[in-house]
């Protein structure tokens, strides 16, 4: 809860810093106006840790670079047509942007550029109130108004102006909206929320590039399941991914399964709380989050309802993630997290048979070469992805993963299970077999490293043997 008296306190301390000070005293000896904008006042009132200070002037960018380049240490314009400046003085990376007055033209995915002259001006025209607030330096004088400070007491998120107008001048505010909830933890009002129902079609004219971007940090908030709600109740889930409100799978009478959207979210949730456990200081997990999401996806399409009342989802992990590549592709996705995030998705369900039995040395070996690099997400995931309110059930299935966790640590001490290489390489293999780089030489390969998974290390001696007899048996019989 927002508590004026401390957030005036740490808006003054935000004032006193030293690129603070030295940015305003620079702008007003040249005769502009400057002040911090946007989320360092949201944040200095919340509470919340500022990482990044984004400023704004009346000052056009040739200004702006004759004022910085005396202070800063770099300086940079790659935003320079849009009106931005970036430097780093006194140890700080900052951004000086000149008042805006920019909006889409309705018909390209590119907002067309005009600065403005007004700081109050450049405020409405920003996304949401508790955004469009400033502090005006040197004079430490606060600018909020849209009613941002009221806002934020209520934890409400609301556009200065009529939400039609602000969506319509930036559809991508709609998917802000649901990153701002889910990271502050505010509700959006309704009429915003109505808003952003009715003007769903329109984020088709916003790149996927950005598109893919405003997924990424929602998914990086501490809690994306509120947004990912959001989104999908909107409908706007349905423009961009909509493989996520699919997993509202109609309920038949006669054949009951776990609702899969609700367990989607749930795995979601239980995965970014296990990796903080394992991984108290790391970064968000943006494919583990992924994976955990999109894991069930392949259900709708793969969905059988079985005489007797039972329903089967065979192959869904296949199919799952064979759909989340063209996604994930047409999101404009890395190639690696694109090929992290389908490889959990295909290999989810692959511990749940170990369960039901003991694997052989040789199915842990597997197990652990097709996860590869995955490895340790997979653990988190296929942990996660256990949802039963069955308490004993639960407890077995952590015992078994338990169990197998532990089998691959004394695996990978007895033989180096992390490089999984056959114990000859492609050189050895063709000075045994007298024959030069080709097809042949991957196949050998291959024959060692099953040797390797279902036997272990046997030893350089053994392997050869066992290359020649391979070897033999193969010439003979081709």
């Amino acid at each position: 809860m927002l508590n004026m008296a401390e957030g005036l306190a740490r808006l003054d301390a935000l004032t006193r810093m030293p690129v603070v000070a030295t940015l305003g005293t620079a702008f007003a000896a040249a005769g502009f106006e400057l002040a911090v904008v946007g989320g360092p006042v949201r944040d200095a009132l919340l509470g919340r840790e500022t990482h990044d200070l984004d400023f704004t002037t009346d000052a056009r960018p040739d200004d702006i670079l004759r004022i910085v380049k005396p202070i800063a240490t770099a300086h940079w314009d790659i935003g320079r047509a849009f009106g931005t400046i970036g430097a780093r003085i006194a140890g700080e990376q900052v951004e000086i942007t000149t008042y805006r007055a920019d909006s889409y033209d309705g018909v390209t995915r590119k907002p067309t550029v005009e600065f403005g002259d007004t700081l109050d001006a450049d405020l409405i025209r920003r996304d949401f109130t508790v955004n469009a607030m400033a502090l005006r330096l040197p004079a430490r004088t606060l600018v909020d108004p849209s009613g941002g400070v009221e806002d934020l007491l209520a934890e409400r998120l609301r556009t200065p102006v009529d939400p039609k107008v602000s969506f319509g001048d930036d559809p991508l505010r709609m998917m802000r909206g649901a990153r701002f909830a889910a990271q502050l933890g505010f509700d959006i009002d309704a009429e915003t929320l109505d808003a952003m129902a009715a003007l769903r079609e329109t984020l088709a004219i916003v790149s996927p590039e950005r598109i893919q971007s405003e997924l990424v940090r929602l998914l990086q908030s501490d809690d994306p399941v509120r947004g990912i709600r959001i989104l999908v109740d909107t409908g706007l889930m349905a423009e961009f991914l909509p493989e996520i409100p699919a997993l509202r799978l109609e309920v038949d009478e006669h054949h009951h399964h776990k609702d899969v959207y609700e367990h989607s979210l749930t795995v979601l949730r239980q995965a970014i709380e296990l990796d903080a456990q394992r991984h108290p200081d790391a970064a968000p997990d943006v494919a583990l989050r992924l994976a955990a999401l999109l894991h069930d996806i392949g259900k709708p399409s793969t969905r059988k309802l079985e005489p007797g009342g039972a329903v089967t989802f065979h192959h869904h992990d296949l199919k799952g993630a064979r759909m989340a590549r063209k996604r994930l592709r047409e999101l404009r996705f890395d190639a690696a997290t694109t090929d992290s995030v389908c490889l959990l998705i295909e290999l989810h369900l692959r511990f749940f048979g170990y369960s039901e039995g003991a694997w052989t040395d040789s199915a842990v070996r597997r197990y652990v070469r097709d996860a590869g690099d995955e490895l340790e997400r997979l653990h988190i995931l296929t942990r996660a992805d256990v949802t039963t309110r069955n308490k004993r059930k639960a407890a077995r299935l952590a015992g078994a993963y338990d169990d197998i966790e532990r089998r691959i640590a004394e695996l990978a001490e007895q033989e180096q299970l992390d490089a999984m290489r056959p114990e000859l390489d492609g050189n050895r293999i063709q000075e045994l077999l007298g024959i030069g780089p080709g097809r042949d030489v991957g196949h050998a390969y291959r024959y060692l490293l099953d040797v390797r998974l279902d036997e272990g290390l046997i030893g350089p001696d053994a392997a050869e043997q066992r290359l020649r007899d391979w070897w033999a048996a193969r010439t003979i019989g081709g």
